[in-house]
């Protein structure tokens, strides 16, 4: 399972200057949305497994929300991308 989220993962997600919002104006990138919903624990072990595949930070994710289905929560990542001219 591990190699499944490893595949497509660049040293660009990982880099600091990803996570943030971009300062210069005359590049244009633009929001990319990582959701991740299920049950409590589901949502936790998934959020601290992409962290130990270097994918982000613990910290960079929201903090466990409600979700729409009952029993279930979601957390956001958001990491900006430079967007395609």
């Amino acid at each position: 399972m591990q190699s499944l989220f490893s595949i497509g993962c660049t040293a660009a997600f990982s880099s600091p200057a990803a996570t943030a919002e971009p300062a210069d104006a005359t590049l244009h990138r633009e929001p990319l949305r990582v959701l991740v919903i299920g049950s409590r624990s589901g949502v936790t072990n998934t959020i601290q497994t992409l962290y130990r595949l270097g994918f982000a930070e613990v910290g960079e994710w929201s903090p466990l929300l409600p979700a729409p289905n009952p029993g279930e929560v979601m957390s956001i990542l958001t990491r900006y991308i430079l967007a395609n001219s």
